[in-house]
């Protein structure tokens, strides 16, 4: 799932080196943490959050299929 969000990421930013995902599991939930170079966090989130959105839409749409918890994308600065 790490690769998938930085393949979906890493074309979007002018910084790829610099996008990082982390995972965090709990025992009812999987939280990635996604990173960017602070002049790409506009770029990852998008116009009122489309970009954000879409990401999130794929990665979800992904991980449903196969995971049985509940995923989270958090973007952090």
């Amino acid at each position: 799932m790490q690769e998938l969000i930085t393949q979906i990421v890493k074309p979007l930013v002018d910084y790829p080196d610099a996008v990082k995902v982390e995972m965090i599991e709990d025992p009812n939930h999987i939280t990635y943490n996604l990173s960017v170079h602070e002049e790409d966090i506009g770029k990852v989130i998008g116009k009122k959050g489309r970009v954000a959105k879409a990401i999130r839409t794929v990665v979800y749409a992904w991980a449903g299929s196969k995971q049985h918890k509940k995923i989270y994308l958090e973007i952090v600065e």
